[in-house]
């Protein structure tokens, strides 16, 4: 029996087992399982081989207690094996457990913390040097970002065109890929930068699919079959980390050999093998300049948690969650960058307001940023140094909300302004482009309010003289990006 005395609530136990068999094709030939059982609760979990004759279980624990596990497998050496541990109540500094949704406009751990997404994206940091990939954890260590998107396969772009070390499958551009194995060591180094990501408290949003390859490896154009060895490969190596997402895929539209029903089935496996239920969503790449040809995934379906929407326009957003009925993050919004790309040289302040048009709108809105490098290091897809305006603001912007009541929602009692807040006792109106020198107001006659001028782009907050109460008017500075913050004081 294997026994390992404690395991964190919601951490990863692990345990690798050596094999005395030899198999022909160990990542297929073999199958694994494990069953974990506390009082009258049973999880099965797959393992996986994870190379040089050692197979591996994860689990993650959600329950306090103690906990026994059993393994069956079709290699004799490996099954029948048991186990049992103690799950703690102590979770570490920054254990809250996985995101779940709870509204929907909601987002909270699983410990009942609130969570709301401040994302970033870099889809290829992890295929970059390690000096490049240790830069980049320290950028999103200064930074405001809670969530990163981020590639399982590495990108090509006219901004990426050097060859990784390690990939997925075993092989090389010039040798081929051996799409019957797997890399463990690419893997490996995947996981650590999943730990490390968690330890900064940030979702690592797992981007599985996406059209980028160009024929290049031939990664965007497997068969079914090998699509469904590698999510099942995947799903068993990063389901038990706490801090996984996963999205089906970026910009899925453009990869024009699968069909819809084709990502029913793929997001269906992902469902069947994560035995944890992380959120699952995927992103759509049609015109997002061209609301006619707006091609989004039907995220109404059960497997689709939110709403991973890029478009450009952040009032859309309205009419998008009164479909779903589902948390919509705006994983796109476009880029503040400088690069020729027309969805690339978006400004910091523009970047800033569409962060406040989606927030006070009942959305997450997600940040990216391309400005030319001499050595076209671009953080949207390497990583590397933040070098915007924008996060700073994202920052402030945050804040405020970490202040705010948790159970904020889309206000419509006051007119001609999105307004975010809890009626009768906060209310968080932003007015965008527009620089109105006053505003009338409507508050309930019974109570007595204080009111605040926030610059979203100066980030400073300046009480306004006196209270307000029923019908009432309020000067403003008559400067654009400025949001109004109305709070219950009686």
């Amino acid at each position: 029996m294997i026994s390992q005395k404690k395991v964190e609530r919601w951490a990863v136990f692990e345990t690798a087992l050596k094999t005395c068999e030899t198999h022909k094709n160990p990542f297929s030939g073999v199958r694994l399982e494990a069953v974990f059982r506390s009082g009258g609760r049973s999880v099965k979990v797959n393992g996986f081989y994870d190379g040089d004759g050692v197979y591996k279980i994860r689990f993650m624990p959600d329950t306090v207690g103690h906990w026994t596990f059993s393994i069956s497998s079709s290699d004799p050496s490996l099954n029948g094996v048991t186990g049992e541990f103690e799950c703690t109540t102590a979770a570490g500094a920054g254990n809250h457990g996985p995101i779940r949704v709870v509204a929907p406009d909601r987002f909270e751990y699983a410990d009942g913390s609130p969570y709301k997404p401040f994302g970033t994206t870099c889809y290829a940091w992890i295929h970059q040097s390690e000096t490049l990939q240790n830069e980049t954890l320290e950028a999103l260590r200064e930074s405001p970002f809670n969530k990163i998107r981020m590639c399982v396969f590495p990108k090509r772009y006219a901004f990426n065109t050097a060859e990784p070390e390690l990939f997925p499958f075993p092989g090389s551009k010039e040798r081929g890929f051996d799409l019957e194995r797997f890399e463990p060591r690419f893997f490996q180094g995947l996981e650590q930068r999943i730990e490390q990501l968690a330890e900064l408290g940030i979702e690592a949003d797992m981007i599985l699919f996406h059209p980028y390859d160009k024929g290049h490896w031939g990664f965007d154009s497997m068969s079914s079959d090998r699509d469904e060895f590698y999510l099942r490969y995947v799903t068993a190596r990063l389901s038990a980390y706490r801090n996984v997402w996963w999205s089906l895929a970026n910009e899925y539209d453009f990869m024009r050999e699968k069909r819809k029903e084709d990502w029913d089935r793929l997001f269906q496996i992902v469902q069947e093998c994560d035995p944890y239920q992380h959120l699952r969503s995927i992103h759509n790449g049609t015109k997002m300049y061209d609301p006619s040809s707006l091609d989004l995934y039907d995220h109404a379906k059960p497997w689709v948690d939110h709403v991973s929407l890029q478009h450009w326009d952040l009032t859309a957003v309205d009419s998008i969650r009164r479909e779903y009925g589902k948390p919509v993050v705006v994983d796109e919004c476009c880029y503040e960058g400088d690069i020729p790309r027309r969805w690339g040289n978006i400004t910091g302040d523009e970047m800033t307001h569409r962060f406040w048009e989606g927030t006070v709108r009942g959305a997450y809105v997600g940040h990216g940023e391309t400005y030319m490098h001499p050595e076209n290091i671009l953080w949207w897809s390497h990583g590397g140094k933040l070098h915007g305006t924008s996060p700073a603001r994202i920052g402030f912007l945050r804040g405020l909300l970490e202040e705010a009541p948790q159970n904020l929602s889309i206000i419509d009692s006051i007119k001609d302004v999105p307004v975010l807040g809890v009626e009768g006792e906060y209310y968080l109106l932003y007015f965008g482009i527009h620089r109105p020198a006053g505003r009338q107001i409507q508050l309930p006659e019974e109570a007595v309010y204080t009111a605040e001028v926030i610059d979203t782009w100066k980030m400073t907050i300046e009480p306004l003289e006196g209270t307000f109460s029923g019908a009432c008017a309020i000067s403003l500075p008559s400067r654009p990006y400025l949001a109004l913050r109305i709070l219950r004081c009686i």
